[in-house]
C-alpha cells in the first residue's frame, strides 16, 4: 500500500508538505505545478487517504481554475477583490476543491489552459462580453463574480450597484446636502476607458433631484488611496467645493480624508464623506467612514456554492445572485453646517 513517503520521494518534497496539500490545508504556500504533481502521483500509486481506508466515504474533488480580474499587486491595494478570493478558498476547502489559480489570456504570468483539467472556473472581477471569447470554447462550467457578461449561459454573482448609489444619494439629500461630489476611476476594458456603473448610478440618482453638476465629478485611472488623495487635492483646489463627496471605494476615501486634513477641512462639519464596500479598515479611520457594506467573502462563498451545484446537478440554466448591500452610516458624514 502506497504511503504519503513514498509520494514525498517521487515527487521530491517533505512528507509534511505531502500531507497538507493532500489534506486541503489552507495555511501552506505552495506552486501549483507542486501541488498537481503531488496530486497525480498520488493517484498512480493509488494512495488511499485514513478515511477511504476506514470505508468512510469521501466527496469527488473537483479541479477548479481561478482567474483574477486584478494582480497580486493591485489586489493588496485594493483589498475588494482580496475579501472576495478568500471566500473562495475558504469555500473550496471546505468541500475539499482542489482551487489551482490562472491569468487571462495576453496577461502577464498567463500560461495555455489548454492542457489544465479542470471541471469548472471562477473569474473575479469587471468581465465584459468580449472578454468571453479568452475563455475555453464550449466550457460552460464558469461562475463570473462582481459581473455578468453573458446571463444566458453562465452562473454569475453580483451586487445592485444602481440600487446602493440611489440609496446613498438619498441619504445625502435628506441630510440636507444639495451639492454632492463624485471621485472615481475609470476601468479599462478592451483598451477602452469606460465609466463605473457606480458613476453612472451617481449621475442618474443626482439627475432625478435636478442636483447633478458635471463639474464635480473627478476620476481617475486607478481606484487606489494615493488616486483617490490626488483628486481630493484637485477637488479642493477647483472653483467650486461640495458639502459632500461620494467616493467609489474606501481605498480611495482614505486618500480623499487624508487631502482633506491637510488642507485642515474638517469631515463631517465642512465635508461628509461616504465610501462604499466597507473594507475592514473603514471603522478606524479618523472619522469612522460611513460607507456601503458589500458581503465580500460571501460573494466568493456563493460563487463556489453555484459552481458545484452547476457540477454535481449537471444544471444548464445559468443562476444569477444579486447580493444585497446596506449603507453603513458613521461619523463621516452629517448634515452641512450653513455658513
Amino acid at each position: 500500500m502506497a504511503t504519503i513517503k513514498d509520494i514525498a520521494q517521487k515527487a521530491k518534497v517533505s512528507i509534511a508538505t505531502v500531507s497538507r496539500v493532500l489534506n486541503y490545508d489552507p495555511g501552506i504556500s505552495v506552486a501549483d505545478e507542486t501541488r498537481k504533481r503531488i496530486f497525480e502521483i498520488a493517484q498512480q500509486l493509488n494512495y488511499k487517504t485514513l478515511r477511504q481506508r476506514n470505508g468512510v466515504a469521501v466527496k469527488e474533488r473537483y479541479r477548479v481554475g481561478l482567474v483574477n480580474w486584478y494582480s497580486d499587486q493591485e489586489e493588496m491595494l485594493d483589498p475588494y477583490y482580496l475579501a472576495i478570493r478568500l471566500g473562495i478558498e475558504r469555500e473550496c476547502f471546505q468541500r475539499q476543491m482542489e482551487l489551482v489559480k490562472l491569468f487571462m489570456p495576453g496577461e502577464p504570468n498567463s500560461r495555455d489552459w489548454s492542457g489544465e483539467s479542470l471541471d469548472g472556473m471562477i473569474a473575479i472581477g469587471r468581465f465584459e462580453k468580449e472578454d468571453v471569447d479568452r475563455f475555453p470554447q464550449g466550457f460552460e462550467n464558469i461562475v463570473f463574480v462582481d459581473s455578468s457578461p453573458d446571463d444566458n449561459r453562465f452562473d454569475s454573482v453580483v451586487i445592485d450597484l444602481r440600487k446602493s448609489v440611489f440609496e446613498v444619494i438619498d441619504y445625502l439629500i435628506g441630510l440636507g446636502h444639495t451639492a454632492v461630489g463624485y471621485i472615481g476611476g475609470r476601468n479599462t476594458v478592451n483598451n477602452k476607458r469606460v465609466r463605473d456603473e457606480r458613476e453612472l448610478a451617481f449621475m442618474e440618482s443626482l439627475g432625478v433631484y435636478g442636483l447633478f453638476d458635471a463639474e464635480l465629478v473627478f476620476t481617475g485611472d486607478h481606484l487606489y488611496s494615493e488616486d483617490g488623495y490626488r483628486l481630493m487635492k484637485q477637488a479642493i483646489s477647483g472653483k467650486k467645493l461640495p458639502t459632500a463627496f461620494f467616493i467609489e471605494n474606501d481605498s480611495m476615501a482614505v486618500g480623499a480624508l487624508r487631502a482633506l486634513h491637510e488642507a485642515k477641512l474638517r469631515v463631517p462639519q465642512d465635508i461628509s464623506i461616504v465610501g462604499y464596500n466597507n473594507i475592514a479598515i473603514s471603522e478606524f479611520l479618523q472619522p469612522p467612514l460611513t460607507t456601503v457594506k458589500v458581503h465580500m467573502e460571501h460573494m466568493g462563498e456563493t460563487a463556489v456554492e453555484l459552481l458545484a451545484d452547476r457540477m454535481t446537478a449537471k444544471r444548464e440554466i445559468a443562476k444569477k445572485i444579486v447580493l444585497p448591500t446596506r449603507l453603513q452610516e458613521r461619523e463621516s458624514s452629517g448634515r452641512p453646517v450653513m455658513q
